[in-house]
């Protein structure tokens, strides 16, 4: 199986493997009950619900952010609840795009565990092939899921020290009014930091938003941004360390490995005022 994105035949094909868990991430950020909601009126068979606040999401604090990442140890906790262990192949899809499952696939990248993948168009890609849904809700065995040394993200502080560093190249998935400042919907503060620029990550898809544009494709967009820096150079970031996923993905998938998350992002970030900010579109 692929370690970024998987076709929906591929999926379709491997339902009954015993060592695969198929996990649901839909979610509205304006609506926290939608995607418990829409998992129970049908889902991918087998497929498991996790929830961006509960499971995917540390305790906010007023200072780290909107979605902060849970304990290791906690995450941990919870794959082994749901059935994953070292053996296991993950896939996570939702019906956003990609955005809330890229989350989960970075996390258990985060966690030492890389046989994961995102199911590449979603629940919209699952129903236009005419593929079945299920309301049955699994239970499966439960696992013992083991930490390993897996990708590392970066801290507030990380930033900081390299704001003018050219070994860091921030680059934003927000929406370019978000990202420039003019049109703020979820944070306190509008705007971007210092020396950031903007990629948003609806730009990963094709022009119907829902597949991932081909590798080439986003390997000729992302070696624009870059102009020759290597990709270990960029570091992922948006609103509150979600979207930033997406772009991380599309990266890997063309190729252009290594990219960091700052999972605290811009909902982080502005929470302290001595960090200095930007606005405008550059």
């Amino acid at each position: 199986m692929s370690t970024t994105l998987l076709s929906v035949a591929q999926l379709s094909a491997c339902l009954e493997d015993r060592n695969l868990r198929v996990f649901d991430c839909r979610h509205d950020l304006r609506n926290p009950d939608y995607g418990t909601q829409a998992y129970a009126r049908g889902h991918i068979p087998g497929a498991q619900f996790l929830h961006l606040d509960r499971d995917l999401s540390g305790t906010t604090n007023g200072s780290n952010g909107r979605h902060p990442l849970p304990e290791r140890k906690v995450f941990a906790a919870t794959l082994s609840r749901y059935g994953v262990c070292a053996d296991t192949q993950v896939v996570a899809y939702d019906n956003e795009g990609g955005i809330f499952a890229a989350r989960l696939w970075w996390m258990l990248r985060w966690m030492g565990h890389f046989r994961v993948a995102v199911l590449n168009g979603g629940l919209a890609a699952w129903k236009m092939a005419k593929l079945p849904l299920s309301q049955e809700a699994p239970v499966p065995a439960a696992a013992d899921f083991q930490m390993r040394p897996g990708d590392r993200p970066l801290n507030a502080e990380d930033v900081l020290a390299n704001l003018d560093s050219a070994r860091m190249l921030l680059l934003d998935a927000r929406d370019p009014d978000r990202f420039s400042g003019a049109k703020e919907t979820l944070d306190p503060v509008g705007g971007h930091i210092p020396g950031a620029i903007n990629r948003f990550f609806a730009d990963n898809l094709d022009e119907n938003g829902i597949y991932f544009k081909p590798a080439a494709e986003l390997s000729t967009d992302y070696s624009a941004i870059l102009n020759g820096r290597d990709p270990g150079s960029v570091v992922q970031t948006c609103g509150s360390g979600v979207t930033a996923c997406h772009n991380l993905l599309a990266m890997e998938t063309a190729g252009l490995q290594g990219s960091r998350l700052y999972p605290g992002s811009w909902s982080e970030w502005c929470a302290d005022p001595t960090r200095p900010i930007a606005q405008g579109d550059s």
